[in-house]
């Protein structure tokens, strides 16, 4: 984590600080109060709620080295220690990550996309990780405060930092670009999430493309190359290496599926490489496509590259298999979707052997094209094989509406414990079961109930 004077601060940032304090150092930020640590540095923002300079005091009695501020603000007299003067504390945040970033010095691997962000970025990571020392954003700081918190904690000898950058509207990505200014820039695929913000598919890609703005010159952009809808964004580059990733043969990387089994996946890339991804999915197959392209751009061998993709591991609840005591295999894909993620669980479910169970849940802010889309996902079951379809909440009443006539059984429920009573009821040995929603549909409490 940042560990420097004030003295450096001073001369990285605009602002203002008592010189008798320039030789103090700071060890990491927060901008919770609560979880001061000694000698940290604290960064109060104004709320529409609450003002976080109201608890400056409490912070630098509690161990803060000193604490950001902005000017104008009147402080409480019982504050005694350094405080650094600013204009604004989240400009100053940011500012104090870019500088940092420079400082500490690695290759800076940026990643974004409808969906598939965190698979990447944990694939990325397992590629790197037994050459390099290897730092990544964690749970979903990938936002314009999240993403500074994470640089400024980067150890000063980490050598990769990887950077997800998430976003609801235009210039989001920009700014966290330009803050990164990455090496290596990833796009992993344009969806559906945030269309109510952003308005279609062609606005959420435009957004997406916002990562390459800050890439450095000569740097490298992997995207989503069966995606048309990223073409003319991709023609607007220059100076950058152009690396796409699909199924399509037109890719300079072309994936191909050779083996599906419970376990996961065997696949080779161009005919020559060949791997083995220990997770099921085609989707998961184009995001390991993307972190081996980074493992070859940043010099790996490809023995090393395969034997790390042999094991990876992911964030929880995504495509997480179980196996209980039935033999009954349970995949917890719960953390998020969207109905392009959905459609690649349909497809992943339908590749199994055995009976198929499909739970799935509401996909959230989808906005006015919200019934469609949930429709689309129902239509896309014909032909699937799909044997059993479970839906719950609201809009996915939609799925089941549409989707009913291309599975055996199919039942709709506004109860989670009944569906769960329900389905427990009818598992048996060797089902295959895939559960899928949006986060806030709490769909691993299905998960938990089977295993």
């Amino acid at each position: 984590m940042i560990n420097v004077t004030l003295q450096q601060i001073q001369n990285w940032i605009s602002c203002e600080i008592d010189e008798q304090y320039l030789s103090r150092s700071i060890k990491g930020v927060t901008i919770d109060s609560r979880a001061i640590e000694k000698d940290m540095l604290f960064i109060p923002f104004k709320g529409e709620n609450v003002d976080g300079h109201r608890f400056i005091d409490q912070a630098l009695k509690d161990g803060a080295v000193a604490s950001f501020s902005e000017k104008g603000t009147e402080l409480s007299e019982d504050v005694e220690g350094p405080i650094i003067w600013v204009e604004d504390t989240l400009q100053a945040l940011q500012d104090l990550a870019k500088a940092y970033l420079k400082h500490v010095n690695p290759k800076v691997i940026a990643v974004t996309g409808s969906n598939g962000k965190t698979t990447t970025k944990d694939m990325i990571e397992s590629v790197l990780t037994t050459e390099f020392k290897v730092k990544k954003t964690q749970g979903n700081y990938n936002n314009e405060i999240g993403m500074p918190l994470t640089i400024l904690d980067l150890d000063e000898d980490t050598e990769i930092s990887i950077l997800e950058m998430g976003m609801s509207g235009f210039h989001e990505i920009e700014l966290l670009s330009t803050i990164a200014e990455p090496d290596i820039a990833v796009i992993t695929n344009i969806g559906e999430s945030h269309m109510q913000d952003l308005g279609s598919r062609e606005g959420i890609a435009k957004a997406k493309s916002e990562i390459t703005i800050g890439l450095k010159d000569n740097g490298t952009f992997i995207y989503d190359g069966d995606e048309p809808l990223l073409t003319p964004h991709v023609k607007q580059i220059q100076q950058a290496k152009l690396i796409s990733v699909g199924l399509g043969d037109a890719n300079s990387l072309v994936c191909h599926v050779d083996d599906v089994e419970t376990e996961g996946i065997g696949f080779t890339i161009n005919n020559d490489e060949s791997y083995v991804l220990p997770i099921l999915g085609i989707h998961n197959m184009k995001n390991a496509a993307i972190a081996i392209a980074v493992g070859h751009e940043l010099g790996l061998p490809y023995a090393t590259i395969k034997e790390n993709i042999r094991h990876v591991q992911l964030t929880g609840m995504r495509m997480e298999r179980h196996q209980t005591d039935d033999n009954v295999t349970v995949i917890n894909d719960a953390y998020n979707a969207s109905p392009t993620s959905m459609k690649a669980a349909i497809d992943t479910l339908s590749s199994m052997e055995g009976r198929k169970i499909l739970i799935l849940a509401d996909v959230l802010e989808l906005g006015t094209n919200s019934q469609q889309m949930h429709e689309e996902v129902g239509t896309y079951l014909d032909g699937k094989s799909i044997d059993i379809l479970f839906t719950y909440g609201t809009e996915a009443e939609y799925i089941f509406n549409t989707g009913q006539s291309y599975v055996e059984t199919a039942k709709h429920f506004d109860d989670k414990s009944e569906l769960i009573k329900e389905l427990k009821a009818i598992v048996k040995e060797n089902d295959k079961i895939l559960v899928k929603g949006s986060r806030g549909m709490k769909l691993e409490e299905v998960v938990e109930a089977l295993i």
